[in-house]
């Protein structure tokens, strides 16, 4: 059974272009546009993996990590930080708030693979 990976990401292309890389490599991916719909999809069903932006309107990247933080059943998913920040504050926050690690857009398709494979196989 492939591995179901929770994409979170108010842009459209970029959402895309994760979708393409993760199920050209067999896994199924739900899209969510933004912390609230990613929230939501979290609740309705199990992700075995989250990636999601920083900066998204109605609730950011670090806001859904605390909140998704908080549902039992997401105590131990990896979250995926992807974004075009790079500060080392923003890093030491989402590490705090509960991102597993952290991949700066622009990403190269091999290397999002590459950190997925590594995190959930």
């Amino acid at each position: 059974m492939s591995k179901t990976i929770l994409s979170v990401d108010d842009s459209a292309s970029m959402r895309a272009l994760i979708k393409m890389t993760l199920v050209g490599a067999g896994y199924q991916v739900i899209e969510a546009v933004d912390g609230m719909d990613g929230l939501a999809k979290a609740q309705a069903g199990s992700a075995h993996m989250i990636v999601t932006d920083l900066n998204m309107p109605r609730m950011d990247g670090l806001a859904f990590i605390r909140e998704v933080r908080k549902l039992p059943a997401y105590k131990g998913v990896p979250i995926l930080f992807l974004t075009t920040e790079s500060d080392d504050d923003k890093k030491r926050e989402a590490k705090m708030a509960g991102a597993t690690g952290w991949v700066v857009k622009p990403f190269q398709p091999d290397q999002l693979l590459a950190v997925v494979r590594r995190v959930i196989g």
